[in-house]
């Protein structure tokens, strides 16, 4: 299983990070945070990184019913997506795989919410 949901697009950087959130919030997430990792490598190692973004979307419903079931659940929340620019112009956009994260837990509830998320992530990436 791999640990994460991928696709690979004809979008520019700036228009797949716009379109990946639409397509979040259209399955509940908000995007909670934004970590410019080009940014941040230049700024604190003066190096040169390729257009990387690290969303942490949440699906606030299904984090709360989450943080009911596994009270320490919150160190893997929010559910990260990358979205990062290739060397031929076009655009990957990535998901956490919820489920393959969820096998370090051994809690059957939350095996569920997990399986619930990464459906919904499945149909954002996929419709990119």
């Amino acid at each position: 299983m791999k640990y994460y949901i991928e696709k690979t697009t004809e979008y520019g950087f700036d228009e797949a990070v716009e379109k990946v959130t639409e397509e979040l919030k259209k399955e509940g997430f908000g995007v909670l945070s934004e970590i410019d990792i080009h940014e941040k490598l230049k700024e604190k190692l003066d190096v040169d990184f390729r257009r990387y973004k690290i969303l942490g979307a949440c699906n606030p419903p299904k984090a709360f019913q989450a943080l009911q079931y596994e009270n320490k659940i919150g160190t893997m929340l929010p559910c990260n997506v990358i979205v990062q620019e290739l060397d031929d112009g076009k655009t990957e956009v990535a998901a956490v795989n919820p489920v393959a994260s969820m096998l370090a837990v051994d809690n059957r509830d939350l095996t569920e919410v997990a399986n619930e998320i990464e459906e919904k992530l499945q149909r954002v990436i996929h419709a990119l």
